[in-house]
């Protein structure tokens, strides 16, 4: 049984957030490109910018919610098309998809909503998709202990349509399977026929 510790999850940005400073650096970023901030509409630019990233890059805390499997329930539990965005870590421009998270249930079973709060969490800060991918899959393994997670995201980077090859249309798809899941051939297909992902 899990203790009422690992039940709790909060994230705190490192470092806080100092929006005054963020909105300075946002302010000479946009000079430095040439961008001129004198007119009405661009004056509050900086400071929009500015809490326009803080609202990203900070997860709500929530509590993980898990109730005993007192029916021994056995068979896999999915969320399909929870809606993913986040930041690209490496060009700060966003990604935006979906994710599909199942689990096969040990003792404890999860409360629903709860797996699209794990998506969100994890994707508040810069993120590359393959990580955030096996963060949300090592996480309900660890906390809840099923016999099996399966995490898929599929996402399209404006980091590859806006700029450099802009592959307009194009998505990325990154998979993280644990436990049976991974190990037993008509579970996984099971959870990707599910999830409606072509394997």
């Amino acid at each position: 049984m899990l203790s009422p510790a690992a039940l709790h999850v909060v994230h705190e940005p490192d470092g806080g957030v100092d929006l005054d400073a963020a909105e300075r650096a946002a302010g000479d970023f946009l000079r430095a490109l040439g961008i001129p901030l004198d007119s009405e509409s661009l004056l509050g630019t900086p400071g929009r910018m500015a809490r326009a990233y803080a609202e990203l890059f900070t997860p709500r805390p929530f509590d993980l919610t898990t109730f005993p499997n007192d029916e021994g329930y056995d068979e896999l539990v999915l969320v399909r098309d929870i809606p993913v965005r986040s930041v690209c870590e490496h060009h700060l421009l966003p990604f935006v998809g979906v994710a599909h998270v199942g689990y096969l249930p040990g003792e404890r079973i999860l409360g629903l909503s709860k797996l699209a709060r794990i998506v969100e969490h994890f994707a508040s800060r810069p993120q590359v998709q393959e990580r955030l991918t096996k963060q949300v899959a090592d996480w309900l393994s660890d906390q809840l202990q099923p016999r099996g997670v399966g995490v898929v995201i599929e996402a399209e980077h404006s980091c590859m349509t806006l700029r450099g090859v802009q592959a307009h249309g194009s998505s990325t798809v990154t998979s993280t399977l644990l436990g049976t899941l991974r190990e037993d051939a008509r579970s996984r297909q099971e959870f990707f026929a599910l999830a409606r992902i072509n394997a």
